[in-house]
């Protein structure tokens, strides 16, 4: 395979010397070349299709999860299907306490113009950042607080619970249970059925593959499909504007695009990169993805 730069950061692309199968890709090699890379683009591989993205998605990881509010397309694949506004940087689930290792996208097809999949490093955004701003997020924690509708955390946990419940079954026991060994949430049961939680993560830290320093959080991430949370430092007060308005600049001077081919795959180490989209302007375009764990979570 031939392994290059994609774009001015340490993303890599990677292709086939000769027909290869996207099947065929090794998951040791996806490993090893993530954890430098931070970011992979897949191009030119053989016999790309949803089948093929899904075995290796379930080759490379011990679990997946899920978006609770997209339809799913296979075992793991989900269709992306947020509008087609623009969608600020995030990490996937990264303001709940289930964020996966891994995000996983598959573009079945690529839009004509626009429309591009935006990336950030959290290695360069840290280092990036003013010694203040880096002093404001060390010193404290950030919190996310917000409703989530019952047939959203039910379907949550009854996936993470690798469906061994049948979902009318679940319960806030049942989410409470998968919440033992995270002390930093708390939750509360809504006489709707819903529930609201309360988050307590850094903003910034180690990564899967390494003790270097992140900034991957979603700080500017989208709500699409759900409440906007409420998010403060840990002793309750509001991220200042000017600190948010120095995120904002720091990370839109650093973000890359994904330019998408048919077929291309991209894996993303959800935390250290946070990802975002460029304003869809072709609604024919189509990418699936998947959210997975490479060890059992």
């Amino acid at each position: 395979m031939r392994i290059t730069a994609y774009g001015t950061g340490t993303g890599l692309l990677v292709e086939p010397d000769t027909t290869v199968p996207l099947h065929d890709v090794p998951p040791a090699t996806i490993k090893n070349l993530l954890a430098t890379a931070g970011v992979l683009l897949l191009r030119g591989f053989t016999h790309t299709d949803l089948a093929a993205f899904t075995s290796l998605v379930q080759r490379t990881s011990t679990s997946t999860t899920l978006d609770p509010a997209r339809e799913f397309y296979s075992e793991v694949a989900q269709k992306v299907d947020s509008g087609t506004d623009a969608l600020g940087l995030h990490t996937e689930n990264g303001n709940n306490p289930f964020r996966p290792h891994l995000v996983w996208f598959y573009c079945a097809k690529a839009a004509r113009t626009g429309s591009q999949t935006t990336v950030c490093d959290g290695h360069r955004v840290w280092d990036a950042l003013s010694a203040a701003a880096r002093e404001a997020f060390t010193a404290q924690d950030i919190v996310y607080s917000r409703y989530v509708a019952e047939h959203q955390w039910k379907t949550m946990t009854h996936h993470l619970l690798d469906k061994t419940r049948p979902l009318e079954d679940i319960t806030i026991e049942d989410l409470q249970n998968l919440l033992s060994t995270t002390p930093d949430t708390d939750i509360a049961a809504q006489p709707d059925g819903g529930i609201t939680y309360a988050f307590r993560t850094p903003a910034a830290g180690p990564t899967l593959f390494g003790s270097r320093t992140a900034f991957a959080n979603s700080l500017l991430g989208p709500s699409y499909n759900y409440e906007k949370p409420t998010i403060t430092f840990a002793d309750g007060s509001p991220l200042p504007d000017a600190l948010l308005a120095e995120v904002e600049s720091v990370t839109a001077g650093l973000t890359e695009e994904i330019d998408w081919r048919d077929g291309d795959v991209v894996v993303i180490d959800n935390t250290r990169v946070m990802h975002g989209r460029r304003a869809i302007t072709d609604p024919n375009r189509t990418i699936f993805n998947a959210l997975s764990y490479i060890e059992k979570k």
